[in-house]
């Protein structure tokens, strides 16, 4: 960490409201050590980074007008927010973030009161916002409202939504658009790349300089012709930039501005703090600003594992298996080579899915549709309606956003669409708002919807090949997480819909495992063995349709029954069990393992699995109190 004594301000900055006691000169300063103390910490402990490094003179521009916490700053995407959480009273437990007992690396609410509202997905600040300014009305508080919105979130309908209802409304609300041309993979927000398109043109540029060397040659009529000329370049701009759009929304558009210059943003922000109605200001900054190898990276160092500061270089790890999100997007394309009628589907996340692995070999039939998971979703629904068969791969926690859509525009009509879920079950370091633990639930309620755990990474190869092969909607869940390392077969092999395997066979209790609790309970039952307690181990494989048969015999060997997933205990795969036997008038003793019915915090996977008792001790621990009726 770097010390104190080589700081002339940071450190003397421990509120916003010692910020406001600086001048401007003193404020450049002191967001100049800001981004090297974000430098220094990020580089030690990992996390996201380029996205805070572009928004510094932002931050500090607002809290500097801004009478926060009474005047409200809405951030969206809170990646973004780490000079935020810096200014106010977090610096000395930066040093903690994405840790478990650490502090959260998106707003949080109960972190402090500067975090007006939670953030963790894409597209929402403008929504809460306007919900807060109302709030404020009804109270006659007259408390200003600012919402921070970019890094991608923009191309997300939610935005448009709310625009179109502060336009309506007419509310006293500010929104901050930080265009830095960049979400996690490159953007694709048409108005932005429209915009920057026309405004690079040389040809633009060259009839600018040329009137500005023309008029300096006339001394008394120069700078008048100059502002004819600013004039005349403003109504252009009118006319290519998304601010025609913005005030046909029913906002006043300012912009765009330099997003680096703290003197023009402190300007601009207590001139439009003391204006009515819906206002947007548009900035353009630059992703991973101030730090060479931020800049010079394809994702501008977006999220990061510890680095040297110096080069910028990941410090070198044990050599990891491969992951199951690699392994899945060349498992894709290999199915895709042999089979043209399939596509891939996005959400901003290529890299984040392995679909840049499909988009390389298959630029043609790649779509990333933005920040977008409902419209990713029935986009996918039309384009199956032609014969076309496209895999959706999604973060499980995105997916939830499009979960109208996947009821009524994909199983409604039973249309052949394959679901890929990312990050299935606890993600880690990014926490509650990453995690995904209720996809087997909201999938499972869903009529025609078939739902597929692989518990390993030749399971997954043959799970994909049997979902492309066959019909109706079908989600594939597997975990962020390196592969088991088993030999995959070189062949496809298509796995019957609904059938589930015994692994081990066993005497004194069943233990019925989807995905990542599989290898657990192969595990458990060897140290349980030596307590002369004989587990027989089932891959359930599917949460959705179940194998019915498999569960009548279970019933009719076993006593106790044990299920066990990586998803919120209720609703779950062991709910569906629980459902079955009771049907069915089977009188089992069933112990559902599972994720208790809360949010979970953030922390390693290892952690949390070990604190939530779901890995292998606390399976062995749950089995011997469940077998002495301790449960």
């Amino acid at each position: 960490m770097t010390n104190e004594k080589e700081y002339k301000l940071l450190y003397k900055v421990n509120s916003p409201l010692d910020l406001r006691s600086l001048d401007l000169p003193d404020l450049k300063v002191y967001s100049s050590e800001l981004r090297e103390y974000l430098i220094d910490v990020v580089s030690q402990t990992g996390g996201h980074f380029g996205s805070g490094l572009g928004a510094v003179e932002l931050t500090v521009a607002l809290h500097k007008v801004f009478d926060t916490p009474n005047d409200k700053i809405i951030w969206d995407v809170g990646h973004q927010a780490y000079p935020h959480k810096i200014i106010t009273g977090r610096r000395e437990k930066l040093n903690t973030i994405r840790q478990l007992g650490g502090i959260s690396g998106f707003l949080k609410r109960n972190e402090s009161e500067y975090d007006v509202f939670g953030a963790g997905h894409a597209s929402t600040s403008i929504s809460a916002a306007l919900g807060i300014a109302e709030g404020l009305k009804l109270k006659n508080i007259n408390n200003k409202v600012v919402a921070v919105i970019g890094d991608g979130s923009m191309t997300g309908g939610m935005v448009y939504e709310a625009m179109n209802n502060c336009g309506v409304l007419k509310s006293n609300l500010i929104v901050v658009l930080n265009d830095n041309l960049m979400s996690i993979s490159k953007n694709v927000w048409q108005f932005s790349k429209y915009f920057t398109e026309m405004i690079s043109q040389p040809e633009y540029n060259k009839i600018k300089s040329a009137i500005w060397n023309f008029t300096g040659k006339f001394e008394n009529f120069g700078d008048r012709i100059r502002r004819m000329a600013a004039r005349l370049e403003s109504g252009i701009k009118s006319i290519i930039t998304p601010g025609m759009m913005f005030e046909a929304l029913g906002f006043r558009y300012f912009g765009p501005l330099n997003g680096h210059y703290m003197g023009k943003l402190i300007k601009i922000f207590s001139y439009v703090k003391n204006l009515s109605g819906p206002i947007l200001i548009h900035i353009f900054t630059q992703k991973g600003k101030g730090y060479k190898p931020a800049e010079e990276d394809s994702q501008k160092l977006h999220g990061i594992t510890p680095f040297d500061k110096i080069t910028g270089k990941i410090y070198a790890e044990p050599i990891k298996k491969e992951s199951y999100t690699s392994f899945f997007g060349k498992t894709l394309v290999q199915i895709a080579k042999e089979n043209t009628k399939v596509v891939a589907i996005t959400a901003a996340m290529s890299e984040g899915t392995g679909l840049n692995i499909f988009q390389k070999e298959f630029p043609e039939r790649f779509y990333d549709v933005g920040i977008a998971e409902p419209h990713g979703v029935t986009f996918a629904g039309g384009l199956a309606t032609e014969g076309i068969i496209p895999v959706v791969a999604i973060y499980s926690t995105f997916l939830q956003r499009a979960f109208d859509q996947i009821i009524h525009d994909i199983c409604l009509q039973n249309l052949h669409i394959v679901f890929v879920l990312d990050r299935g079950g606890l993600v880690g370091a990014d926490g509650p708002t990453h995690h995904g633990t209720f996809d087997l639930s909201y999938l499972r309620l869903i009529p025609n919807m078939v739902i597929m755990l692989p518990k390993d990474e030749n399971e997954l190869k043959d799970m994909l090949f049997t979902a492309v092969n066959s019909n109706g909607p079908i989600a594939i869940r597997y975990p962020r997480a390196s592969v088991l390392g088993v030999t995959a077969s070189e062949e496809f092999n298509k796995i019957e819909i609904g059938k589930a395997e015994i692994i081990s066979e066993g005497k004194d209790v069943a233990l019925l495992a989807v995905g990542t609790m599989v290898n657990y309970s192969l595990k458990a039952k060897e140290i349980l063995g030596k307590q002369n307690i004989d587990c027989e181990i089932i891959n359930m494989r599917f949460v959705k349709p179940l194998d019915t048969e498999m569960l009548d015999y279970i019933a009719t060997k076993f006593d106790k029954v044990v299920t066990l997933e990586e998803n919120s205990i209720i609703g779950g795969f062991g709910s569906g069990v629980v459902e079955y036997f009771s049907e069915k008038g089977y009188s089992n003793k069933i112990l559902r393992v599972g994720l208790p019915d809360k949010f979970i915090e953030h922390g390693t996977i290892n952690e949390l699995h070990k604190l939530l008792k779901i890995d292998t001790e606390g399976i062995v621990e749950r089995v011997q109190n469940f077998l002495k009726n301790k449960n």
